[in-house]
């Protein structure tokens, strides 16, 4: 049966999961589909584009959802980047995987909606565009220090309650990190979007009237 460029793009995110993006060659892509690395280049020009197909993949796991009329843009765009970070925690290292990638046709269509959708909200699109890219960056962020998290064992309750301990000597940090129970929960995700967010509505109704 002849290779078929979605069937490597789903082996290779299989192998993300099992290895890492470190670990994750085009040799053992190769070796895992049965096949030898330089049929890979019918396929995919180089390593990069496979990794920019696998990102987009993963991105469109929760496709955005156009904007109802009279909805409200600041929940329709919370809810589009909680279904991101879903998709981004679905598989291992995806954080690092999209931050070194190239945006292909389905990601350039969402922001495109994004930025359609904020302008008739009445955002400049400049300042859609930089809400937009900001939302993207604490996105990425966060989801990477959730993953690194996990590889280091250090969301483990045990090793949290330890952390704590060498904490002793600064006890403000310790307070807030005995209370929030670290710096990356669904609470606080949500405070940082949120944060986002009302400055972007600030910044719409700081605009002039006919801006």
């Amino acid at each position: 049966m002849a290779l078929e460029r979605d069937t490597i793009v789903r082996t290779a995110i299989r192998l993300l999961d099992e290895v890492g993006l470190e670990k994750l060659t085009l040799r053992r892509l190769a070796t895992e589909l049965g096949v030898q690395a330089p049929a890979l280049y019918w396929h995919f020009k180089n390593k990069q584009e496979l990794l920019d197909e696998m990102a987009e993949a993963i991105s469109v796991q929760e496709p955005l959802r156009p904007l109802a009329e009279g909805e409200s843009w600041e929940e329709w765009l919370a809810e589009w980047c909680r279904g991101q970070r879903r998709a981004f925690k679905s598989h291992r290292d995806t954080a690092r995987l999209a931050a070194g990638t190239h945006p292909g046709t389905a990601t350039l269509q969402t922001v495109e909606t994004i930025l359609e959708s904020l302008l008739r909200a009445g955002f400049t699109r400049t300042d859609g565009m930089w809400g937009l890219g900001t939302l993207a960056s604490f996105l990425g962020g966060f989801v990477l220090e959730e993953q690194s998290d996990q590889e280091r064992g250090t969301s483990d309750p045990a090793l949290f309650e330890e952390a704590l301990e060498s904490l002793a000597p600064y006890p403000n940090v310790r307070a807030v990190m005995a209370e929030t129970k670290g710096p990356q929960t669904d609470a606080s995700f949500e405070h940082g979007l949120a944060l986002i967010l009302s400055g972007m509505r600030a910044r719409l109704e700081a605009q002039p009237d006919g801006w």
